[in-house]
């Protein structure tokens, strides 16, 4: 028998090409997965409420139809309720970035993606737990999938809003990534990895990451699991803008772990504190608050239904 499945639409994602798109996708899934239901989200964060009420109501498989910030809310919405166990995810990847399904191996065909729900197959992945300061200046936490970051990452996220995607989700984050080359400045900051300070100084980036990509498609963290029980935690510190542009081609193509300038190290716990000035951060793709943040990775969070790896 067909699990019992909820489909939490996004349908401002990929700029509101997905609303227009809609009822062809939902007929392809009725086709494929049989009944479902379908709750579309109002506003931000909405989609953590749908999440909650769904697994509340005694749905078995939620299926996030939108992007990496529509899955991190479903996500946190679940995880913040300690209903983690109590469904099973599923992702048609219809955001602009499409980080996430990279890491996952997920297709970005909509027609292979909603066979691989299909499928049913299970992966039990781990998840990140994150407490920050929000926009509004108050202490406040969240979970994610994907990648957390601060420092030229937020600030880029932020620049977004005002760069076009019509040419699709890499060439707008490219476009945004220059722009914040150009304009941000390093800020000092201090970070620890299980309680070791590993650096502290002008930074430009710095990444705790459970997937590998992020930016529209740089392999940030080529070397991250997302079942290993792990953070990777990769950082930038302040270089001069011409040597930052000539490394983003090695960071997309995930050659940049063994520069002299980039630390990584892998671990449990990052912490990020600002020891001056205010440092942006962003949550898998959505620009957040600012630095102090404590980053902890959970094992074995989520149940998620798509390709084994």
């Amino acid at each position: 028998m067909a699990p019992r499945t909820l489909v939490i639409l996004n349908p401002m994602s990929r700029a509101g090409v997905t609303a227009r798109r809609w009822t062809s996708v939902e007929r392809k899934l009725r086709e494929v997965l049989g009944t479902i239901e379908v709750e579309q989200t109002r506003g931000p964060r909405d989609a953590e409420r749908l999440a909650r009420e769904g697994a509340r109501a005694g749905f078995e498989r939620i299926v996030v139809a939108g992007g990496d910030g529509t899955l991190s809310e479903v996500t946190s919405g679940l995880l913040e309720a300690g209903l983690g166990d109590a469904v099973e995810v599923g992702l048609l990847p219809l955001g602009t970035g499409g980080d996430f399904p990279r890491s996952l191996g997920l297709p970005r065909d909509l027609d292979s993606a909603i066979a691989c729900i299909a499928a049913g197959i299970r992966r039990r992945v781990d998840a990140g737990r994150v407490r920050y300061i929000d926009l509004r200046g108050r202490e406040v936490a969240t979970h994610f999938l994907n990648v957390m970051s601060a420092g030229i990452s937020g600030f880029i996220v932020e620049g977004m809003k005002s760069t076009t995607r019509a040419l699709g989700g890499t060439a707008a984050f490219l476009i945004a990534t220059l722009r914040g080359v150009v304009r941000y400045r390093a800020e000092p900051v201090r970070l620890r990895v299980d309680g070791e300070c590993v650096y502290e100084g002008p930074l430009l980036l710095a990444v705790a990451a459970n997937g590998r990509y992020f930016g529209g498609g740089m392999a940030v963290a080529p070397k991250a699991e997302l079942d290993d029980g792990l953070l990777d935690i990769v950082w930038v510190p302040e270089i001069s803008k011409r040597r930052l542009i000539a490394k983003l081609g090695l960071i997309y193509r995930g050659r940049h772990l063994d520069e002299p300038e980039i630390g990584y190290r892998r671990g449990r716990v990052v912490e990020m504190e600002a020891l001056a000035g205010s440092v942006p951060l962003e949550i898998d793709g959505e620009f957040r608050g600012a630095l102090p943040a404590r980053v902890e990775i959970l094992p074995n969070a989520l149940s998620l239904v798509g390709p084994v790896g």
